[in-house]
C-alpha cells in the first residue's frame, strides 16, 4: 500500500520541528557558557523534555505508517530513515543538555579563558543540523555530502582547544577542573557533529541506497 504524500509531508514536518528545537538547543547552550547566563542553561535542560516527547510521536507515526501501510521501496526508505534521524536529533538534544549542566558547574566559578573556538563549533554544527534535515526533506545528496566534508573542521577545531586546555592545565594545576569541564564541552559538540554526519550518511543511503560510512571525505 502507497504512504500518501500528505502522510510524509506530515512526517517531515514533525522532523523539522524538533530539529528546531535541537537546534536552539546547542545554540543556548553555548550562548548560556559564553554569556555565564545559568538561567538560560536551566532553560535548555527543560526544554529537552519537549524533544524527548516529540522523538517518541515521530517513532510512533513510523512505526504506524510501517504497520499499516506496509510500504515497500523509496517509501520504506523514507519512513525507516525518519525512525534513524530522531534517534540521532535525540543524542544531539542530550548533548546540549550535557553542555548545559558544564555550564551551570562552570558558572560557579571564575571565567579560566574567553570562549573562541567552542562558539564556532556550534554555529557549525548548528548549521551542520539544520543542513542534514533539509536534505532529508529535498532529497538533497549533494548538501548531505556537504554535511560530512564539514565534519572534519569540527574534529580540528576540538583538537585545537584539547591542546589549547593541555598547555593551561600544565602550566597551572589551579585550572584543571575547569579547563577539564570545557574539554568535556568541546567533545560534546564534537559529538554533535558526528550524529549530524550520522543523519547526512543516512539521507545518502535513502536516496542513492548507497552506503558512504568509513568513507573519507575526499573520497564522496
Amino acid at each position: 500500500m502507497t504512504v500518501r504524500s500528505k502522510e510524509l509531508s506530515h512526517l517531515n514536518e514533525m522532523l523539522l520541528k524538533m530539529a528546531s528545537l535541537v537546534e536552539s538547543a546547542i545554540k543556548g547552550s553555548v550562548e548560556s557558557l559564553v554569556e555565564r547566563d545559568s538561567d538560560l542553561a536551566e532553560k535548555v535542560i527543560k526544554a529537552d523534555r519537549a524533544i524527548n516527547t516529540l522523538d517518541v510521536e515521530i517513532d510512533e507515526e513510523c512505526i504506524r505508517l510501517l504497520a499499516l501501510k506496509q510500504p515497500m521501496g523509496k517509501d520504506l526508505r523514507v519512513i525507516t530513515t525518519a525512525m534513524k534521524i530522531t534517534t540521532d536529533l535525540e543524542r544531539i538534544a542530550d548533548n546540549a543538555v550535557n553542555v548545559a549542566e558544564r555550564t551551570l558547574e562552570l558558572n560557579q566559578e571564575p571565567l579560566l579563558k574567553p570562549y573562541i573556538d567552542i562558539p564556532k563549533m556550534s554555529r557549525i554544527v548548528q548549521g551542520m543540523v539544520r543542513d542534514t534535515i533539509t536534505a532529508f526533506v529535498n532529497e538533497d545528496v549533494k548538501l548531505a555530502k556537504d554535511v560530512i566534508r564539514r565534519d572534519d573542521t569540527v574534529d580540528d577545531l576540538n583538537e585545537m582547544v584539547w591542546k589549547e586546555l593541555m598547555l593551561i592545565m600544565s602550566q597551572d594545576s589551579g585550572t584543571v577542573s575547569r579547563a577539564v569541564k570545557i574539554t568535556y564541552i568541546s567533545k560534546y559538540l564534537e559529538r554533535v557533529g558526528d550524529h549530524a554526519t550520522n543523519i547526512a550518511e543516512t539521507v545518502v543511503y535513502m536516496v542513492q541506497g548507497k552506503i558512504i560510512r568509513h568513507m573519507l571525505s575526499d573520497q564522496l
